[in-house]
């Protein structure tokens, strides 16, 4: 049975509280800029670390999303160096992202070459057998962008592909400041005792507030 909502008309969030949310979603999406003028203007306190971790991610990030996926990978083992090797699927994705750049380029005895080499041996396991025969197919269009699997070469999928690669980054190389956050949330969570409509009200303005943080620091 729900508590009634009313108990918390006069609930009071800490301002710590709110600017360590929004500080940890200016971070975890590497705007640096932000980060800094964030703190300047509140007194957050500064993660540490956290600046120099930002800027090897965001390399990362930007070269996944140009579909420059090799040079992603090298900088990501760089960084992290088992975090691939752990995380087949990530590591499937980035692979398939440069195989659909020298398809795009028009290099299909290379994309050929390289889809056998790297993509085939995943071949193995049932759940990349479908993914990889509609990479395959595309070499069958000579205007991949055209095919029925045009979507595999939009910005959409390699934005995909680069968040996912972020949050790997982010969640193998997190600090003890991440892990007080998230435990921080926990104890306000039982804390407050809130239920599920009040933690949407709570979201929502948490969310406003971030927009309105975020609009105002990058203009």
């Amino acid at each position: 049975m729900d508590l009634d909502p009313r108990q918390y008309e006069n609930l009071a969030v800490n301002d710590n509280d709110i600017h360590n949310i929004v500080l940890s979603y200016l971070i975890h999406n590497c705007y640096k800029e932000s980060v800094e003028s964030f703190i300047a203007c509140t007194g957050a306190t500064q993660p540490a670390d956290y600046l120099e971790d930002m800027d090897k991610r965001k390399r990362i990030f930007h070269f996944a999303l140009e579909g420059n996926a090799l040079k992603a990978i090298e900088l990501t083992e760089q960084l992290a160096k088992d975090i691939l090797e752990n995380n087949k699927d990530l590591q499937f994705d980035l692979l398939s992202l440069h195989f659909v750049e020298l398809v795009c380029s028009r290099k299909c005895t290379e994309a050929l070459e390289f889809a056998q080499t790297k993509l085939g041996p995943f071949g193995k396991e049932p759940k990349y057998m479908e993914k990889l025969e509609d990479f395959m197919a595309l070499l069958a269009y000579k205007e991949p962008e055209k095919s029925p699997m045009f979507h595999l070469l939009s910005l959409e999928y390699r934005q995909q592909v680069a968040d996912s690669l972020n949050r790997a980054i982010l969640g193998c190389t997190s600090t003890i400041f991440l892990k007080g956050f998230s435990q921080k949330l926990m104890e306000n969570s039982k804390k407050w005792r809130v239920n599920w409509g009040m933690k949407l009200v709570v979201y929502l303005e948490l969310s406003c507030l971030i927009g309105l943080v975020y609009g105002f620091i990058m203009v």
